[in-house]
């Protein structure tokens, strides 16, 4: 879905107001981006989006639910929790009178359940007209309920944060709801079910640090506030100057904090993506183990007879090196239906060089990663040309840890040289990215493919290699470091590593004979854009049956067949 792939570019706005107006009574409003005077119908039909710039409004609870779920669907819940005044703060009972009266809502967050294209969910949303969405024991009351009431009925919970954080008038009681919600989703998690929150602006302080930073899948809304400390907080106790975007939703989604941004107006669409991607069957039972193979047995005689058969070890270096050769995000697209990609490793960086997400594979959902390297100057800067760094292997680890709680099999491309070995690199701990990954693989209690297409090049690609299976394109090179390093290390001299690549047995045919990998996939020509449709049908239709094999096999003995291929090594 191509539209889709638009919803989760990273880019760069300039920083919205510190406040954003909500749309009041009248013909005319006034944009919070442009501040521009605009008719309020035009703005309405826009989504509450500015039609001039683009800039967006803040909207109310009823309005956000209503917009997301099927019509007349949603029934709310937890209405009438009696609020209290711990502190015995002066003014605080009636001021929470007199916001119910003016916004009619009982507290600053509507909770209920709902249909999503037909699927139920759980659904709440944050109103800033009451008290600026502050938590306090109400709010996080209903939060704690939401997701013990989904847990009972086995269903998703959909969430839009939007606050100032901790309610100041109820203290410790208002800061004990952080450690209350996170309790209760921990528990709606562990029985592997899905949480998507959705930031909206401005999301800061004691909800950024419990409820809304918890999702499975975390997305935010285009120039949405977001962060623990507010940026007035900020430059007020230390006197720190904040960069432009500084805690903006681009910035959070390069520095790979959350998933992505989506537009208003394709929320709906996304959020039932997201849900039908993660509540479909994910037994591996959709596919037999065997399956009609009369096109794979076509395409695979195709090779015996091709002249590139006679390639010397160093000319299938160069040609897995090769920048025709489809690249990992080609084959997904190529092979998979409704890829969601999603970004950031939840602590540092988003990096470009691997990519990974939920996709179908003939209505099976799955989790695809790889390493993604760029075709122009500019992708590859982008990508670091394929050689991923440890933010970029802990994503990874992400998604695949996300594809054991969803009983999702992993399907990973390799496709590099080697991971990145700069300053930053071993600052962020390189060694043990790798390491975790090597570790944590090795125990998934789902089925694990590692499709090399290109370089396999040392630990960087072993650490996406850790599969119930390896496969290798033909022309693709799997070894322990480049050519040229070993003929430098062992040699002293990198002009012989045309003689260094076919010492270290770095091809498909060698590395099965050595029983390193389990399979071959045949490249009639090398693998390019005239063959791409081709070789990615003689993948999906061997996916399938790899996957058919696990069908109703318990995952002990899924991480235990793992186990046991790398200890015959």
């Amino acid at each position: 879905m191509a539209d889709l792939k638009r919803f989760f570019k990273k880019t760069v706005t300039q920083e919205k107001p510190a406040k954003a107006p909500s749309v009041p009574e009248g013909l005319w409003v006034k944009c919070p981006e442009c501040g521009e005077m605009v008719y309020k119908e035009d703005v309405v039909s826009h989504s509450y989006v500015c039609p001039k710039c683009g800039g967006y409004f803040r909207i109310k609870a009823k309005t956000r639910i209503r917009a997301v779920v099927d019509k007349d669907s949603f029934e709310e819940w937890f209405t009438g929790i009696e609020n209290r005044n711990p502190l015995d703060y002066p003014g605080y009972p009636d001021k929470i009178k007199e916001l119910k009266e003016r916004t009619h809502l009982d507290e600053a967050v509507r909770i209920g359940k709902a249909r999503l294209d037909g699927r139920e969910v759980v659904i709440g949303a944050m109103d800033s007209r009451f008290l600026m969405a502050s938590m306090g024991y109400v709010v996080g009351e209903k939060i704690t309920r939401a997701f013990e009431e989904a847990l009972r009925l086995r269903l998703p919970v959909i969430l839009f944060c939007c606050s100032g954080g901790a309610r100041m008038q109820e203290g410790m009681v208002s800061l004990m709801q952080m450690a209350k919600t996170s309790a209760a989703i921990k528990r709606h998690s562990k029985a592997g079910l899905l949480y998507v929150p959705v930031l909206t602006d401005p999301t800061t302080g004691g909800v950024t640090a419990s409820f809304a930073m918890l999702g499975d899948v975390i997305l935010a809304e285009p120039g949405a506030l977001i962060g623990f400390a507010g940026p007035r907080v900020i430059q007020q106790t230390i006197g720190q100057k904040l960069p432009e975007g500084f805690q903006r939703a681009e910035f959070l989604v390069e520095h790979g904090i959350i998933d992505g941004i989506v537009p208003r107006e394709q929320l709906r669409r996304t959020l039932s993506q997201i849900v039908r991607l993660h509540t479909e069957a994910c037994g591996f039972d959709s596919f037999p183990a065997e399956s009609p193979a009369r096109k794979i047995e076509t395409f695979g005689k195709k090779k015996r007879s091709k002249k590139s058969g006679d390639l010397s070890a160093w000319d299938r270096v160069l040609t897995a090196r090769s920048s025709e050769r489809p690249t990992s995000l080609e084959y997904i697209y190529s092979i998979f239906d409704d890829f969601l990609e999603l970004h950031g490793d939840r602590a540092f960086r988003d990096d470009g060089a691997v990519v990974g997400g939920v996709a179908f594979l003939d209505g099976q959902p799955v989790t695809v990663i790889g390493v993604q390297k760029g075709r122009t100057t500019k992708e590859n800067i982008t990508r670091n040309f394929g050689m991923p760094s440890p933010e970029g292997y802990r994503k990874a680890l992400r998604l695949m840890k996300q594809a054991e709680k969803f009983n999702r099999a992993v399907i990973a491309f390799i496709d590099t040289p080697g991971a990145f070995c700069g300053l930053e690199a071993e600052e962020r701990g390189q060694g043990e990215a790798i390491a975790r990954n090597l570790l944590e693989m090795s125990d998934l209690t789902v089925p694990v493919l590692s499709i090399v297409i290109g370089e396999g090049g040392s630990g960087g690609a072993l650490a996406l290699g850790v599969g119930n299976e390896v496969w290798m394109m033909e022309n693709s090179t799997y070894t322990i470091l480049s050519p040229e390093g070993f003929a430098s290390i062992l040699w002293k001299d990198s002009k012989r590593a045309p003689e260094a690549a076919q010492v270290m047995k770095v091809t498909a045919a060698e590395l099965k004979e050595l029983g390193i990998i389990e399979r071959i996939i045949p490249e009639e020509h090398p693998a390019g854009e005239d063959n791409l449709d081709e070789i990615s049908e003689y993948m999906k239709i061997r996916m399938k049956r790899f996957l058919g094999k696990y069908a109703g096999m318990p995952g002990e003995e899924i991480a235990g067949q793992r186990y046991e291929r790398f200890r015959g090594m």
